[in-house]
């Protein structure tokens, strides 16, 4: 097992759509492992494969308080359940420390395959619903700002960028 780096906002693989999965193998169960320990340890609730280079059709998902519930879903499809649209503070391991608020289908159903190939299919509600439409916005080429207004997505980044910087400035500060 092992802690993957985090691909950072605006990288062009978190841009692009991912491609499905075809073989369930030795290396995927190892992929998905390696996903879950690098989103505990972040900490986070949820990691698709882009976000650690892959560019394939792979989440990791644990929202326990527990970190003792974690499912993995291989090519899901995501259909809503609901007209009603929950608004909720996001955030993301690929751009940290930035949050904004997204409206989203209160309840949706996924349809995927667990690591053995296997079908699978969750009716999903709340936090849930909400994680497991984020992490496939990465395998359709979308981060969550995608959801903002141009004028708001465009101050997010400014944000991201301004947090970035400060990051830089205080890191520089400790190593002198």
């Amino acid at each position: 097992m092992a802690v993957l780096p985090i691909v950072q906002y605006p990288a062009e693989i978190l841009a692009k759509p991912s491609e499905s999965v075809t073989e369930f193998n030795e290396a995927l169960h190892r992929l998905a492992t390696d996903m879950a320990e690098t989103m505990y340890a972040a900490p986070g609730i949820g990691l698709a494969a882009p976000q650690v280079g892959k560019s394939i059709r792979l989440v990791v998902i644990d929202i326990s308080d527990e970190k003792s519930h974690l499912i993995a879903l291989v090519n899901p499809t995501v259909t809503a359940l609901s007209d009603t649209l929950i608004e909720g503070e996001e955030g993301c391991l690929s751009l940290p420390d930035l949050t904004e608020k997204i409206k989203r289908p209160s309840k949706v159903h996924v349809d995927a395959f667990d690591l053995q190939g296997k079908p699978i299919s969750i009716d999903c509600e709340g936090l849930l619903a909400v994680c497991v439409q984020h992490e496939v916005d990465y395998l359709n080429g979308h981060v969550f700002i995608d959801h903002l207004s141009p004028l708001k997505k465009n101050r997010a980044i400014e944000k991201l960028a301004k947090l970035r910087r400060e990051k830089a400035r205080e890191k520089k500060h400790r190593t002198s």
